[in-house]
């Protein structure tokens, strides 16, 4: 069977693109479709993507979550944003948004209030530490997301955010929410 090469991969004549997946996990069995292969795939990425960020962090006792919470909540400037608008923006939705805000809120990062117009509201807003922290975070974050892709050139980042891009647009299976699953 002759094998072509197309942009770093196997592919077999009238059969599907090889992945470097199943050897990476050591899987022995085929993938039950290529859809398995490219979610598994997909999640894998993440984590090796995310494993520098998640060290950086770590120095500051900060997960993910609440940087991106911090983050969010410095966009907002001194006004301030409701739980339930944090929890949409959020990169990757965690079900227990008030833990992480309590957790930032004794840190001093964050403070809470109470809306003025309806009081059930609850506005989290950045205080003066967490803007600080996030000032000193600014530059390292940064180059860490630039270091852990600096193997893909601008053409292939381009295209990536455009296949990712389209991989969120599909339908979600019917009755199911669009919320984390790792």
């Amino acid at each position: 069977m002759r094998a072509l090469r197309f942009a770093g991969r196997e592919k077999r004549k009238g059969g599907t693109v090889a992945g470097k997946l199943k050897t990476e996990i050591k899987q022995r069995r085929p993938f039950s479709s290529v859809h398995e292969e490219v979610v598994l795939s997909l999640v894998r990425s993440a984590d090796q993507v995310l494993a520098p960020l998640t060290a950086v962090l770590r120095e500051e006792n900060l997960s993910l979550s609440q940087y991106n919470i911090l983050r969010i909540v410095r966009g907002a400037e001194d006004d301030g944003l409701p739980c339930g608008e944090i929890s949409e923006r959020m990169v990757r939705r965690d079900p227990d948004l008030t833990r992480l805000l309590d957790r930032l809120e004794a840190r001093g990062l964050i403070r809470r209030s109470r809306g003025t117009a309806d009081r059930r509201v609850v506005l989290a807003s950045i205080t003066s530490e967490g803007r600080e922290l996030l000032a000193e975070l600014d530059e390292p974050i940064r180059r860490t997301t630039k270091e852990t892709l600096a193997h893909m050139g601008s053409d292939r980042l381009d295209l990536l955010r455009e296949l990712l891009d389209e991989a969120r647009s599909g339908p979600l299976p019917q009755g199911k929410r669009a919320e984390s699953v790792v």
